[in-house]
């Protein structure tokens, strides 16, 4: 009785102490995932174990977002998870995204998974038209999306219609001209074949370059008045605060960079907390690089170059494949052509042993023929003299003896004609029967030739040696073991150096492309469905004002701080 009781205390006791938990859903890009987090967690604690389950380092530009009432917030990291304005509703759902954006992508974004997550967010919003983006530069963003999805293009895999049911340009281009989807897919894939080579991270982050120049990328919109109680937009982004037109959210009226800023009052937390969190990034980025940044831009650096020739590697083993499968081919090709002449030349020995064995035949026959005349022409011959022998009494006889000796004469002679006829073509045909035997001869060398030529070289070509400068590769088991030496990593650096220069080299041929474009669809265009944003970008273009986002802002910043504030209180 006492053990019952006490298991039934240690029972209770055991559930007392068990922490009570709720079920968290997270909704990244392209995941969902599912969480028992304790009661007294904070934002914090469900951060971070989002960001180590995802293997993220890069955690400062993320936060978890999510929807109350129609609007969005973000969960603060101080704060207790229940106790922000959530729905008690299990699961708990929160959007994993980013919070802020880099200055400058390619330099700032370290890791994959950053740069894959960055990708996928800006894709979706520029295709829900949240960024605003023209439609030639969504063409050549589309062709980005499509080698990062599919890789290298393959005609005799990527026929007409692969990208039917892929989303890849907002539906406002769409609409915006008299085009079919199959005209669409025909200039995207245009310059997705000029991808050729570059893998996903690559292509994903060329897409974050050309995506980062667009006016609204990365700008978060706050309704605002001014002392006149104007009505504006305030927009928070790396750079610093702007002052939009409600009317024109593509270039501020005037903007004020974070290294003017010293103090922020403002009513709104959400806008605080943006402000705060981008100024606190662009003076991060102004300072060195913390140890932590510092390795994992050693790991990047070591990661990139693994990758870089590990694709050489395989890249040099398709081309060895394709030339080994090319030699195939030819050699195939070269079996089959000494196949057919072999075919040819034995018909041709055949024949010309049939054509001999018809002459022998028929000289043969003829040389008979020449024989029996000769005789005949022997006979006529003997019956001529009998016949002169003959004595012949009475002139009758004598005239009927020589007429018949005329006659005799006048028969031997044709025999004698015949004769010597039939011997000529005798001579002839044995004459035709030795060019005969003699083709057959060369027939049977020519065929001797073709069928005792090599039919195959060796089919495993001995690899080309590799250069003494690419370190070595050894798979053992499913690891794979690799030595990175000083000239690798200057032999990379030259290189990424060299990939700069043919990016700058490129960017004037891209700039023609847009353009060729712009020009080639601009017929089909419908006026009559330009959105407010397509008419302020043209008239942008027309005035040269789209050159560049971080132009537009310098050119703004021109005059002085107090002026732009005047000017601010004045709209």
């Amino acid at each position: 009785m006492a053990g019952a009781i006490a298991s039934r205390m240690s029972f209770s006791s055991l559930k007392r102490k068990q922490p009570k938990t709720f079920t968290v859903r997270i909704v990244t890009m392209d995941a969902e995932m599912e969480f028992n987090c304790e009661m007294k967690w904070k934002g914090k604690d469900l951060f971070d174990l989002v960001c180590r389950t995802l293997g993220l380092r890069e955690t400062w530009f993320f936060g978890l977002q999510y929807t109350i009432k129609d609007t969005v917030a973000w969960l603060k990291m101080d704060k207790k998870v229940l106790d922000h304005d959530v729905s008690k509703e299990e699961p708990v759902t929160f959007h994993f995204l980013a919070k802020f954006y880099p200055e400058n992508a390619e330099e700032e974004l370290v890791q994959e998974i950053t740069q894959h997550l960055f990708f996928l967010q800006v894709k979706k919003q520029i295709l829900d038209e949240k960024i605003y983006c023209p439609p030639e530069a969504s063409v050549l963003l589309a062709s980005y999306a499509v080698q990062a999805k599919y890789g290298d293009y393959d005609p005799s895999v990527h026929k007409r219609g692969f990208l039917a049911q892929e989303e890849l340009l907002p539906k406002r281009v769409i609409n915006l001209y008299q085009m079919t989807p199959e005209m669409w897919e025909e200039r995207i894939t245009a310059w997705y074949a000029e991808h050729r080579g570059r893998a996903r991270d690559e292509a994903e982050m060329e897409y974050l370059k050309i995506a980062q120049d667009l006016e609204m990328y990365g700008v978060n919109y706050f309704a605002i008045r001014n002392k006149k109680g104007t009505e504006l937009l305030l927009g928070v982004d790396a750079l610093g605060l702007h002052i939009y037109d409600p009317e024109n959210r593509l270039t501020p009226k005037i903007s004020f960079p974070w290294n003017e800023i010293r103090n922020i009052s403002y009513s709104d937390k959400e806008i605080l907390q943006l402000c705060i969190g981008n100024h606190d990034l662009f003076m991060r980025r102004r300072k060195a690089d913390s140890l932590e940044v510092q390795q994992m831009k050693a790991q990047a650096r070591e990661e990139k170059a693994r990758k870089q020739m590990e694709r050489q590697r395989l890249a040099r083993e398709k081309q060895m494949r394709e030339e080994a499968e090319r030699t195939r081919d030819e050699l195939e090709r070269r079996l089959l052509q000494m196949k057919e002449e072999a075919t040819m030349a034995n018909e041709a020995l055949m024949r010309s042993e049939e054509t001999a064995d018809l002459l022998a035949e028929k000289a043969q026959i003829t040389e008979e023929e020449a024989k029996l005349l000769a005789q005949k022409a022997a006979e006529a011959e003997q019956e001529m003299q009998r016949i002169k022998a003959t004595a012949i009494r009475t002139e009758e006889e004598k005239r009927l003896m020589e007429q018949k000796v005329l006659e005799a004469e006048v028969l031997a002679l044709k025999m004698a004609e015949e004769s010597e006829r039939r011997a000529k073509e005798a001579d002839q045909l044995k004459q035709d029967l030795q060019e005969a035997r003699e083709a057959e001869r060369r027939a049977k060398q020519k065929l001797l030739e073709i069928t005792t030529k090599p039919t195959y070289p060796p089919m495993n070509p001995i690899p080309a040696p590799l250069p003494p400068d690419i370190p070595s590769f050894n798979l053992v088991g499913d690891s794979l073991s690799f030595d990175f030496k000083d000239t690798d990593m200057k032999r990379l650096s030259m290189e990424i150096e060299k990939e700069k220069v043919e990016y700058m080299e490129k960017s004037k041929h891209l700039q023609e492309q847009l353009n060729e474009l712009k020009t080639e669809i601009e017929a089909l265009k419908l006026r009559e469905r330009e959105t407010a944003l397509d008419i302020l970008h043209n008239e942008n273009s027309d005035r040269g004002g789209t050159s560049s986002k971080h132009n537009t802002i310098k050119k703004l910043t021109l005059q002085s701080a107090k002026s732009r504030v005047a000017f601010f209180e004045e709209l």
